[in-house]
């Protein structure tokens, strides 16, 4: 199991500022201890034009919604009816196309051959409301075959089924891959560590992200064909770059650490996200050109661009200014693609406690806000996860630690916005589908919509509210960005929407 993974789970721990000009950094909300603690995970906004997240801890975790103004609401609070029932340390989450939330806990369920007081994981739903299921309870089967400690996010295919990752258990030790039916019906389709001396990886700590060409990637934090950080893992390598087909055929992409020194990245921690240039992109929490973490691998961290292929291309090593003024190595958070087409994310660590940064595709990278920049770090610090960029253009993100909490040491975590000027846009849910398949379509200010096309076809809908249309995918429909016509002007789509045959 890689050093910097599983431990980071149990850790024990409006103001707004003016910042770069047209951009403007505002706390949306402090948690105070009784709500919650600590936002270890992104949020996510439903079709509801909400945005949903956790929290881990006091009590081992809660699940809340917020509104794009900061009004907070906690809907499930865990462990209060026994861990063994609804599992703890949330995960994020995401919404399916059936419109129900759906997530994983690190820990809690009812699995039984697990060995960890309070349980190996589970897979549960939720209402956008808040009505709460465990769909599945992990180390269900002898020697955890079918993995355990599942600390990161599902990811819906477009077949409907949620795949995820496990990063212990399975029938080696080293993580799994899985699928599992929106009903709670779990299928393995992976164990690492298959390979001599875990050759395929090991401990795969976060999600997977299906491609426009069907299949699955993602990163485990450890194993790979390098050598080169042998000494600080419980097997060779520093981890890698997978793929893998639905059917569970996988293939390692890229093994880090083959450069000498680490120069290419090392501890890939964080999901990769496919751009709209077809690459994938992701971060490394060390290795790079500059400092050294603990004198064992050398870096800060990287951000790198993949090829679905394999062709890796390091494209910004972290700590590069004076005290590392841009930040050092990222975590969990992924990167994501604003509506201007640079890469927005988020450092733990740096200058002050933490940063929010933009990339652009070709590797120029700005530093947008500093953690820690009022009185006793009043505007939150330590923003492990990732962020979202709303229908509204702004983006949000948490921070583990800071604001205005007065009941935890340093801090209970905040929620926090960041204005840079961009666009409002339509999502649509799902991304890919067959002439005639139902489409959700969420945006800003819908009501009043008079037009939505579908790559230049016109196609009938109905708007639900003010956040969210009902289509249908037109006949004679292509690839390409779905647009909606409001009265406010033109919306379209980050991401193309697919067409399948």
């Amino acid at each position: 199991m890689s050093r910097l993974s599983f431990p980071l789970l149990f850790l024990a721990f409006g103001i707004a500022a003016n910042i770069v000009s047209a951009q403007t950094f505002t706390t949306l909300y402090s948690f105070s201890g009784a709500d919650g603690w600590a936002p270890y995970t992104g949020l996510v906004q439903a079709t509801n034009g909400e945005l949903y997240g956790t929290t881990v801890t006091d009590a081992v975790g809660t699940i809340f919604k917020m509104t794009p103004g900061g009004t907070l609401t906690t809907l499930v609070n865990f462990c209060q009816s026994g861990c063994g029932v609804v599992g703890a340390y949330p995960a994020a989450l995401v919404q399916a196309t059936n419109g129900d939330l759906y997530g994983t806990t690190a820990l809690g369920g009812t699995g039984a051959y697990c060995s960890v007081a309070g349980g190996c994981g589970t897979v549960f739903k939720m209402t956008p409301s808040g009505a709460f299921t465990t769909l599945y309870s992990f180390c269900a089967q002898s020697g955890c075959a079918d993995g355990l400690y599942p600390g990161s996010a599902l990811v819906q295919a477009a077949n409907g089924d949620f795949y995820g990752t496990t990063i212990d258990g399975g029938a080696n030790g080293g993580g799994s891959i899985f699928k599992i039916t929106p009903s709670g019906t779990l299928s393995t389709l992976y164990s690492f560590c298959s390979q001599s001396a875990c050759a395929d990886g090991e401990t795969p700590y976060n999600s997977l992200v299906q491609a426009s060409n069907g299949d699955f990637y993602g990163t485990t934090s450890s194993g790979g064909a390098s050598t080169g950080c042998a000494a600080s893992q419980s097997g060779p390598g520093c981890g890698t770059v997978f793929k893998i087909t639905p059917s569970g055929m996988l293939t390692t992409l890229y093994s880090f650490c083959s450069k000498s020194g680490c120069t290419d990245g090392a501890d890939p921690l964080s999901a990769l996200i496919q751009a709209t240039n077809g690459d994938l992109y992701g971060t490394t929490a060390s290795g790079g050109v500059n400092c050294a973490v603990g004198g064992v691998i050398p870096g800060c961290g990287t951000i790198y661009k993949i090829t679905p292929g394999g062709a890796l291309t390091t494209l910004y090593s972290f700590c590069s200014l004076y005290e590392c003024a841009d930040g050092e190595t990222p975590q969990q958070g992924a990167l994501v693609q604003g509506e201007d087409g640079d890469f927005y994310g988020t450092t733990p660590f740096g200058l002050n406690n933490g940063t929010i940064f933009k990339i652009t595709p070709r590797g120029k990278l700005t530093t947008l806000y500093s953690f820690c920049s009022l009185s006793e770090c009043a505007d939150g610090e330590v923003p492990f996860a990732g962020l979202v960029q709303a229908t509204n253009g702004i983006i949000y993100g948490t921070t583990y630690n800071g604001g205005t909490g007065t009941s935890c040491s340093g801090g209970c975590g905040t929620v926090f916005s960041l204005s840079t000027g961009q666009a409002p846009f339509v999502e649509t849910v799902p991304t890919i589908g067959v002439v005639g398949e139902r489409v959700r379509i969420l945006g800003y200010k819908l009501t009043g919509a008079t037009t939505v096309t579908f790559n230049g076809v016109p196609a009938a809908f109905t708007v639900d509210a003010e956040t969210e249309i009902t289509t249908k995918v037109p006949a004679g429909a292509t690839t390409g960005e779905v647009e909606v016509v409001t009265p406010d002007g033109a919306l379209s789509t980050k991401v193309a929407f697919e067409v399948a045959p």
